[in-house]
C-alpha cells in the first residue's frame, strides 16, 4: 500500500469516527434529560461517549493529516478481510437489535453471542461448528446475559425488554 493511500485511509477512519460520534449525539437529543440519581440523567452517558468519540476522531484526522499515525506497526494477519466471518458478527448484532423487543434481552443477547462467536471462530480458521456447537454457544450467551439482565432490572431498576411480564426472563 502506498503512503498516500495509507494517509487517505487514516483520514477516512478519523472522519468516520467523527461521523459516528455526530450520529450518536443526534440520537442523544431524543433521550430525556430528566435528572436521576445524583443529578445525572439518562442522556449523560450517550452525550459523553459521542463527544469523546468526536474528539478522538478529530485527533485521528489531525494525526493522519500531519504525517500519519505515529509508531504504527506493520499490519499483521491476512492480506484481506474475512468477509464471511464479518457477516456472522454483523448478523449477530442486527439480530440482537431487531429481536430484543420481541424475544427479550436475554435471548437476543444469547443469539448475538452465538452468531458472533461463530464468526470469530471462522476468522481464526477453525470449523464453525455444527448444531451441537451452536447450541452450546447459545446456552453460553444466555448464561452470560441472564445475570446482566437481572442485575440491571432487579438491582439497578433499569428497564430492559423482557420475554415475560414477571421481569425474570
Amino acid at each position: 500500500m502506498s503512503e498516500n493511500s495509507s494517509l487517505t485511509g487514516q483520514t477516512l477512519a478519523g472522519i468516520g469516527a467523527v461521523l459516528v460520534g455526530a450520529v450518536m449525539a443526534y440520537g442523544a437529543t431524543f433521550i430525556p434529560s430528566d435528572a436521576g440519581y445524583a443529578g445525572v440523567g439518562p442522556n449523560a452517558l450517550p452525550w459523553l461517549v459521542s463527544v469523546v468519540l468526536m474528539v478522538c476522531g478529530a485527533w485521528l484526522v489531525w494525526e493522519a493529516r500531519t504525517g500519519g499515525y505515529r509508531e504504527l506497526d506493520a499490519p499483521s494477519g491476512a492480506e484481506r478481510g474475512d468477509w464471511p466471518a464479518v457477516a456472522w458478527v454483523i448478523a449477530g448484532i442486527v439480530a440482537n437489535a431487531s429481536l430484543i423487543t420481541t424475544i427479550g434481552f436475554i435471548l437476543s443477547c444469547g443469539l448475538c453471542f452465538a452468531l458472533a462467536v461463530r464468526g470469530l471462530r471462522i476468522a481464526e480458521g477453525k470449523a464453525a461448528g455444527g448444531v451441537r456447537r451452536s447450541a452450546i454457544d447459545l446456552v453460553t450467551g444466555v448464561a452470560i446475559s441472564a445475570p446482566v439482565f437481572w442485575m440491571f432490572t432487579k438491582l439497578l431498576a433499569i428497564n430492559l425488554p423482557g420475554l415475560t411480564a414477571s421481569g425474570w426472563l
